[in-house]
């Protein structure tokens, strides 16, 4: 009986040993996926810059041309590619998000979702061509594009206390950019506004490129800043 009771005890350390090698198996998902997940929304990213300097693309206006004006001409692929590699990269954040927080932010994860979704869309459906005249396609580009600009920095202040619940410098570092990206999309707001009340349409009260790009710009910054919080971080174990 002693015999037995001992090799119990040594197959339980045993056990105990290697969950403690392991660590949770959450976590440890979690910390697997953001690495990827922030390669893949930085190389997007950076093409996406590259358009912005690069002939012939660099000579679209970005204060007044919105960002899908590079997929109007010989850059489409350029465009569309960096959106979607964007996309799988910010599935996968969401993924690790839903991984490592104790009580996965279900209403952060689906407008993850929404987020990763409305970039296929915008990629399928391209912007209107104004030179042509009004499209259905261009219709829902431009409702993807809100539904993106709006989803992605409502995510990151829903996500961020439960991702860094002891991490308050991650925390406020990924919903300072969901802010500003919210701020500069108010700025569409007050145009809409003043137009109903007899002012300029909105588009042209606005800077439009620059404010389209602040807000994209700002929310995939945050989106960067979550990635790279859980690399740094690890979850509290208990």
């Amino acid at each position: 009986m002693a015999l037995v009771d001992g090799r119990t005890d040594r197959v339980g350390s045993d056990l105990a040993h290697g969950e403690a090698l392991r660590g949770p198996v959450g976590p440890r998902r979690a910390e697997g996926l953001a690495p990827l997940a922030g390669l893949l929304v930085a190389a997007g990213s950076v093409v996406m810059l590259l358009l912005h300097v690069i002939p012939p693309t660099s000579a679209v206006d970005p204060v007044r041309r919105t960002l899908s004006e590079y997929a109007l001409g010989d850059a489409k692929w350029a465009f569309d590619g960096s959106l979607l590699v964007i996309s799988v990269g910010s599935a996968l954040a969401f993924a690790a998000v839903a991984r490592r927080a104790s009580r996965p932010p279900m209403t952060a994860i689906v407008l993850g979702a929404i987020w990763t979704v409305s970039l296929v869309v915008l990629v399928i459906f391209t912007k209107t061509n104004w030179a042509v005249g009004p499209s259905t396609g261009g219709t829902i580009h431009r409702y993807a594009s809100v539904a993106a600009f709006l989803s992605l920095p409502v995510a990151l202040l829903l996500a961020a206390r439960p991702v860094f619940p002891d991490r308050p410098g991650w925390r406020w570092a990924a919903r300072g950019c969901a802010v500003v990206s919210l701020l500069w999309f108010g700025s569409i707001v007050v145009g809409v506004v003043n137009m109903a009340m007899g002012g300029p349409p909105w588009w042209r009260f606005v800077p439009l490129g620059l404010v389209e790009r602040m807000v994209a710009f700002s929310a995939v910054a945050g989106l960067l800043v979550l990635v790279l919080g859980m690399v740094r971080t690890r979850r509290p174990i208990g």
